[in-house]
C-alpha cells in the first residue's frame, strides 16, 4: 500500500471525503493546493480522460503518487448532462447554487428525473506510470426540485437516494461516505492496490 499521495483536487468538498476514506487505510494525503499546486485543465469529453490528465499533472509536479478523480451527475432526460460538465453546468465562475438552480429549471416540467452520480478514480504511481489504476463507482437516485440537507456539496441537496428517502446532503458524512459513488470507485481501487496491481 502507498504511504503518502498527492490528491489531485481543489474541491473541498471532494478533498474531506477522500481523506476521509483514506485514512482508515494508514494512507497519509496532501492536497496539491497545499503543494502550491494548480489544478490541471479538463478538456476532455470523458471522466476518465479528465481523471488521468489530473493525477499525472499531479504527479508531476508534486513528485508523488496522485489519486485523481472526476465525475459528476448523469441525468437521464438530459441525455447524460451535466455529465463532465457538472462543476462548470450554469458557467463560470463555477457555482453550486447556480447549477443545481439551472438542473431543477431543466427537469421541472418532465416527469423523468432518474440520475446517478459518477465518478472515475485514477492513482498514478508516477506522472509515467504506464499501468494507472482506474476504477468507477455509479450511485443511482433521482432528482427533486426542492432542496433537502445541509451536508455534502454539489448537487446533493437535489440527489434522492430512494431506499433511504432522503437526499445525500440529508446523509451524515460517514452514511455517505458508505454508499457515494466516489466510496465506491475508491474501495475498488484500494481493491486493486492490495491485489498489488
Amino acid at each position: 500500500m502507498l504511504e503518502r499521495i498527492v490528491i489531485a483536487s481543489g474541491n473541498a468538498g471532494k478533498l474531506a471525503e477522500l481523506r476521509g476514506l483514506l485514512a482508515p487505510e494508514g494512507v497519509d494525503t496532501i492536497s496539491q493546493g497545499e503543494l502550491g499546486i494548480a489544478e490541471a485543465d479538463e478538456p476532455h469529453d470523458t471522466f476518465v480522460e479528465n481523471a488521468l490528465a489530473k493525477a499525472r499533472h499531479a504527479s508531476r509536479l508534486a513528485a508523488l503518487p496522485a489519486l485523481a478523480d472526476d465525475s459528476g451527475i448523469v441525468v437521464r432526460a438530459l441525455g447524460g448532462a451535466p455529465g463532465v460538465h457538472s462543476a462548470r453546468f450554469a458557467g463560470e465562475p463555477r457555482s453550486d447554487a447556480r447549477n443545481n438552480a439551472q438542473l431543477v429549471s431543466l427537469l421541472a416540467a418532465g416527469a423523468d428525473r432518474h440520475a446517478h452520480y459518477y465518478c472515475v478514480m485514477v492513482l498514478v504511481r508516477d506522472a509515467r506510470d504506464p499501468e494507472p489504476l482506474i476504477a468507477e463507482g455509479r450511485w443511482h437516485g433521482e432528482i427533486v426540485l426542492e432542496p433537502r440537507g445541509s451536508s455534502g456539496f454539489g448537487y446533493d441537496p437535489h440527489f434522492l437516494v430512494p431506499e433511504l428517502g432522503r437526499t445525500a446532503a440529508e446523509l451524515a458524512p460517514g452514511e455517505k461516505n458508505r454508499l457515494s459513488h466516489r466510496a465506491q470507485a475508491l474501495r475498488r481501487l484500494l481493491a486493486l492496490l492490495r491485489e498489488g496491481a
